[in-house]
């Protein structure tokens, strides 16, 4: 292989490497989902996205039998227009998201779901969630 043939090689290489990033870059700004406000989530039901706002009420039922704990954001229950759940199966991964949550702007992610006319994500994992300005 002559020094021509070895100089063509590395720039087609190289073309083929900047149009590989270039479609990443362009995949990643598709893909990458804007922030739903909780009071939106009800317009985004069956969707998989990232719901924001502040937690202004939250139970633990801890007396109930699916132990099941309520993040109600902008909103007091029964007004909150956005919910997140967490399952008692999955509670001992959050720690006590009653307290650590509570009046607190975050950012869930997960499926919005229907309950009772009104949207919900069920929380599994804390990577699900993020504290805004953390």
């Amino acid at each position: 292989m002559g020094i021509e043939s070895t100089i063509a090689w590395f720039t087609i290489a190289a073309m083929h490497l900047r149009i590989a990033i270039f479609a990443l870059c362009v995949a990643g700004a598709l893909c990458a989902a804007d922030n739903v406000p909780a009071s939106a989530a009800k317009d985004h039901m069956n969707e998989t996205a990232t719901v924001c706002g502040k937690v202004v009420g939250a139970r633990y039922l801890e007396q109930s039998a699916s132990k099941i704990t309520f993040l109600n954001f902008d909103k007091p229950y029964p007004d909150s227009p956005f919910t997140a759940v967490i399952q008692g199966e999955h509670r001992a991964k959050f720690g006590e998201p009653e307290k650590m949550y509570l009046d607190k702007a975050i950012c869930v992610t997960g499926k919005i779901e229907d309950y009772n006319k009104k949207p919900q994500i069920a929380l599994t994992d804390p990577s699900q969630v993020k504290v805004e300005g953390k």
